[in-house]
């Protein structure tokens, strides 16, 4: 679950590393080598993300908004919520299966 939050908040905040993506900065899809689909929606401070593996038929979402150096994260994970707030210090929240989490930095 580390992994997948980690991967969510970075295809929110630096897009998509060897993935195929197409649409404009607000709005973009994508589709990378390891099956994943991907949606992104950017309004102002906030990020949505929508995706898919077409190979295991695992979903996800999350939407982030950054505040200064403080970015918050909501997200569903096949139909489990989790949450992360990054700050300059570190990470904490909750992963998909109600495990909380510390990170420091």
């Amino acid at each position: 679950m580390k992994k997948l939050i980690v991967a969510l908040s970075l295809v929110s905040v630096a897009g998509l590393a060897n993935a195929a993506c197409f649409g404009s900065d607000s709005f973009y899809t994508c589709s990378d080598a390891s099956g994943n689909n991907y949606n992104v929606q950017k309004f102002g401070n906030t990020t949505n993300v929508y995706g898919n593996n077409s190979r295991t038929g695992s979903n996800w979402s999350s939407s982030s908004t950054d505040f200064g150096t403080m970015t918050i994260t909501n997200g569903i994970t096949n139909g489990k919520s989790w949450n992360k707030t990054d700050t300059k210090y570190g990470s904490y929240g909750t992963d998909s299966n109600g495990r909380y989490f510390n990170y420091n930095r």
